[in-house]
């Protein structure tokens, strides 16, 4: 394939009011795409398009427009920058060619900044820094500029110094040897090698170019789109003959169906295309296809490597789906956790049904609600990432299922690990026919470092296609430890087991697979994990001592506090079960001067008695004689 396409698909990422919409309106409005300015406070931001982003003046979903600047084609991507929706933003890494991070001269570097930073610095997407927001009462550049070195990265380059060729010399002669080398040797260097140099440190994530202005008055925008053309590698190049995508998002249409938004790394996908989805192991036949035109959706023929298209036909896709190949698709940082679990009631009994149904299909476009249906007990749950997003999830419902609920209260949601190391071990060889002999190691590994699986065993004692059903049935088995909650950070190895040429089949290492690992917590015991937050608490100075009295009482610790134009900044982390309402109590006893922001941090142990116990679902595999006969009847 040729280097025709010249496009680039740009991510507008922020902390929750840093302006980031705002910048996306002006951007729209200056390429000619929309005729008039939106305003987020009013409600009329061209790519807030839910009736509840409009009335809560946030970002909920992440948008996409594409324009055209300097001949160049460029898709933007706004996302939300509340922690609630931060799965939307997870999902949207994936896409990217280059991104814009916008920060606040008022606020600075806050949590979400830094989260979202360190994931595009993990995953090389080049970035533009763009302070906003100039304009404000309390704005200061070089404050921001301190906390972006700090916080962020030194390796930032200050643009406006391209304006001086002499400045630009020597501040790109700091960041590069090429440039340095030139200038030590009295060498005369032009407007155009600087530029190329700079295009290319910024590609190859090597400098980090920060630009100040004001979105809401225009001050800035036209050069911010200059320099998106100018320093951010186009998507064309890279591409490969064979087909690989990711599905980042799907939408609904009552007109038109279910449609996938995939960006494809590779290949092609053309209308009645039959395509093969790597996830579900499955081929599907495309059936029509759109692009976006600045705000609008227009048919297509096809897409090719560097695009976006909206595609009808892949009516099993969910979001996180890899189409074709996935040797092209980059590794996404997980920045998006739910923390919180809760119980979601229909008002009206009779809705109890459809609003299953309606979460079935909310799931497919979120898979992190991980919604668990348990049809026995008639209960649904889901899991959370905030308060706010229960109040989305019920307008949601509302608006567009006319499904009214309600919510019980959110709980923690706690997880386990192995106490230490330990062996498992089941043979299942009755009653016949059946025959599955597994035995498991199974050790603790450093906190998040999630599930790692390797098998010693050779196909000769049990076939690879037996072994694949192994390590499928691993993760299941797992989402429930001897407490309830998911085990995780852990190693398990499988050492050795048998198959049997007449009795054994597939299902039978499902069984043994569960009632070996069970049996093998049960004899590692586990531990129990808690979720730990980071925070920023600034209050009036002189309820200081308050909240560093609160934050003891919640098991929290922090760093020394500051004191600055009056008031007490503390920075540390504290459990999310002991503080999850004191945002409110803050606000309240500071009389609404109090500001918390939060981010998660990690999982730590925690004793059994300030932790929860969770209710199994379904039967436990260390009843075996039992499960045996339950896990029978299911596969049959």
């Amino acid at each position: 394939m040729g280097d025709e396409l010249s496009i680039r698909n740009i991510g507008i990422l922020a902390h929750v009011d840093a302006g980031k919409t705002t910048l996306t309106e002006q951007m729209l409005y200056k390429s000619g795409i929309i005729k008039s300015l939106g305003s987020v406070d009013k409600g009329t931001a061209h790519t807030d398009g839910l009736e509840v982003e409009k009335q809560r003046g946030i970002s909920v979903k992440t948008a996409e427009a594409n324009l055209v600047w300097k001949d160049e084609e460029i898709n933007i991507i706004d996302t939300p920058g509340h922690m609630d929706f931060s799965a939307e933003v997870e999902r949207s890494l994936g896409v990217l060619d280059g991104a814009v991070l916008v920060i606040s001269a008022a606020e600075g570097v806050q949590p979400q900044t830094e989260v979202y930073f360190k994931a595009l610095k993990t995953m090389k997407v080049p970035t533009i820094i763009f302070i906003n927001k100039i304009d404000r009462i309390g704005a200061d550049v070089k404050r921001v500029l301190g906390e972006i070195k700090r916080l962020l990265t030194d390796a930032t380059f200050l643009l406006d110094v391209m304006e001086d060729k002499d400045a630009f010399i020597e501040a790109l002669a700091d960041r590069d040897d090429m440039i340095l080398e030139k200038y030590l040797e009295g060498e005369k260097i032009d407007y155009p090698t600087l530029k190329e140099r700079l295009a290319d440190l910024t590609g190859e994530c090597n400098i980090y170019p920060v630009l100040y202005g004001s979105a809401l008055k225009d001050k800035g925008v036209s050069k911010l789109l200059d320099l998106l053309v100018e320093l951010i590698p186009s998507a064309s190049r890279g591409k490969t003959d064979e087909l690989s995508g990711i599905v980042f998002r799907i939408d609904r249409d009552r007109a038109s169906g279910k449609w996938t938004y995939v960006r494809l790394y590779g290949g092609r996908i053309g209308t009645r295309d039959l395509v093969h989805n790597h996830t579900k192991n499955m081929d599907e036949k495309v059936t029509r296809i759109k692009k976006l035109k600045g705000r609008k959706q227009i048919d297509a023929d096809e897409i090719v490597a560097g695009e976006i298209g909206c595609i009808s036909g892949l009516s099993s896709a969910v979001v996180g789906d890899i189409i074709g190949s996935p040797l092209e698709i980059p590794k996404v940082p997980n920045i998006a956790k739910p923390l919180l679990t809760v119980k979601v009631f229909a008002k009206r009994k009779e809705d109890y049904i459809r609003m299953v149904e309606a979460f079935q299909e909310l799931e497919e476009e979120d898979p992190f609600l991980n919604m668990q249906w348990i049809r026995e007990k008639n209960e649904l749950n889901i899991q959370i990432m905030g308060m706010i997003q229960l109040e989305i999830l019920e307008s949601i419902l509302k608006s567009r299922f006319d499904i009214d609920i309600e919510f019980g209260k959110p709980s923690i949601i706690y997880k386990e690990t192995p106490a230490k190391k330990g062996m498992g071990f089941e043979a299942y060889t009755m009653p016949k026919p059946c025959w599955a002999i597994v035995r498991f190691e199974i050790e603790p590994m450093p906190r998040g470092s999630g599930l790692s699986y390797e098998s010693r065993v050779r196909t000769e004692d049990i076939k690879l296609r037996y072994q694949r059903e192994v390590e499928k049935q691993l993760p299941i088995t797992l989402k429930q430890g001897l407490y309830g909650w998911e085990v995780t950070d852990l190693k398990v190895t499988l050492v050795e087991g048998e198959d049997h040429v007449m009795h054994s089949n597939p299902g039978d290492f499902l069984i043994a697979t569960a009632m070996g690992i069970m049996n093998g917590l049960s004899n590692t015991g586990t531990v129990l994990l808690e979720p730990i937050i980071s925070f920023r608490i600034s209050v009036p100075e002189d309820m200081g001592g308050k909240v560093l009295n609160d934050i003891a009482q919640m098991r929290g610790s922090f760093d020394s506090p500051i004191i600055s134009k009056g008031m007490f900044i503390v920075e540390g982390e504290m459990p999310l079960s002991t503080s999850i309402d004191y945002p409110i109590k803050l606000g309240i006893i500071s009389g609404g001067k109090g500001v918390i922001t939060t981010k998660f941090s990690h999982y730590s142990e925690v004793a059994l008695d300030r932790g929860a116990i969770r209710e199994r679902v379904g039967v436990n595999p260390l009843d075996r004689a039992k499960y045996i006969l339950y896990a029978r009847n299911a596969i049959k």
